[in-house]
């Protein structure tokens, strides 16, 4: 049965979450719309998903709204799916951050066992939303024929071994800044080629910055760009950007930069001196440090079938047909949050 739905985001980072879905609902014969706010207005996903303001999405009246943000327009009828906008990497206390229940949403669609095991304990208790593992649809391009996209990025690169920098925009943990001089000299100098982004949210004179290192033995890539990028390099250099655990999936080495959280899987490094050293260590990496990413790897997200899409559809739909058992209603402490979204999106209609 063809069906409209709807995809919400209010920031770009979350067009390569939304791109995959909006592809397995296309396939599978569906209407797909978009409605982007915020940070992610002005935005769009190619053709034939179309794009639609407020009024056109409360009129859709979608079968589910499929949201890659921390929050949802609850006003706009259909199940309302939680799809995350990255992984767990700790920048938060739980309760403030990965795993804060909101009461906004009726499924949350978790990444691996890492995090379906801490949501399925807060849905026992909460009762109104439920829990499946599906996988994260950002990374089924990861695992799926891209047409060349990666060969194309990483080409200008020769035999020369390839080295992505990303960072995160919060001040107190991103490298960005630390790392600028360094990442210059080693661009420089030429024998690795840089694959180079920032997140949106990164000051513009930062961006300035490091576009300025673009030349032969650079580049510079958005975010829309950013699973691509990931095919192609062979080492990863960030810090607490969840670009890190998207990275590691593909059981590749990964160097942080005073990470918040380090791990096993991580080269992690205080002194931005030691970068040389660090990109060293990753591109000959011990069975130890292999062993670590692909136990990292297994826990997050152990799908490499690029079929999380699906897998968000089919637990939608059992969703709907009443086959992950009965929810409470959501909690009356919610509504001011409810309100607050409705004064934000400028809607006071039923």
């Amino acid at each position: 049965m063809m069906a409209d739905y709807l995809l919400f985001a209010s920031e770009r980072y979350a067009l390569p979450i939304l791109q995959p879905l909006a592809q397995a609902l296309q396939a599978a014969g569906h209407g797909v719309h978009a409605w982007f706010v915020d940070g992610a207005a002005g935005a769009a996903l190619p053709p034939p998903v179309r794009m639609i303001g407020l009024r056109e999405a409360v009129a859709l009246r979608p079968r589910a709204v499929f949201s890659a943000a921390n929050w949802v327009p609850t006003f706009v009828t259909g199940a309302k799916v939680q799809l995350f906008h990255g992984f767990n990497v700790e920048k938060r206390s739980d309760q403030r951050g990965h795993f804060r229940v909101r009461g906004l949403f009726d499924l949350y669609c978790t990444q691996g066992p890492a995090t379906t095991a801490p949501f399925q304990a807060l849905a026992a208790q909460a009762g109104h939303f439920a829990v499946v593992e599906t996988g994260w649809p950002k990374l089924d391009p990861l695992f799926r024929d891209d047409g060349g996209a990666a060969a194309h990025m990483r080409a200008p690169a020769g035999t020369r071994p390839v080295v992505m920098f990303a960072s995160t925009f919060t001040e107190r943990l991103s490298a960005a800044p630390h790392l600028l001089d360094v990442i210059a000299a080693e661009v420089a100098r030429g024998d690795r080629y840089w694959l180079l982004t920032l997140h949106p949210k990164c000051p513009p004179e930062l961006f300035q910055r490091y576009r300025s290192l673009v030349g032969p033995n650079a580049t510079f890539f958005e975010t829309e760009q950013l699973v691509t990028a990931q095919r192609a390099a062979d080492v990863l250099l960030a810090d607490t950007t969840s670009v890190v655990s998207e990275f590691v999936v593909q059981r590749k080495p990964v160097v942080t930069f005073r990470n918040r959280a380090p791990k096993p899987h991580m080269l992690d490094f205080d002194d931005p001196s030691l970068l040389p050293a660090m990109l060293e260590r990753a591109f000959a990496p011990t069975l130890e440090l292999q062993q670590a990413l692909t136990a990292y790897a297994d826990a997050i997200h152990p799908y490499r079938d690029g079929r999380s899409s699906e897998r968000v559809l089919a637990a939608t739909e059992a969703l709907l047909g009443g086959e992950l058992g009965r929810l409470r209603r959501k909690p009356l402490s919610t509504w001011l949050r409810r309100l607050q979204i409705r004064q934000q999106l400028g809607y006071w209609g039923p």
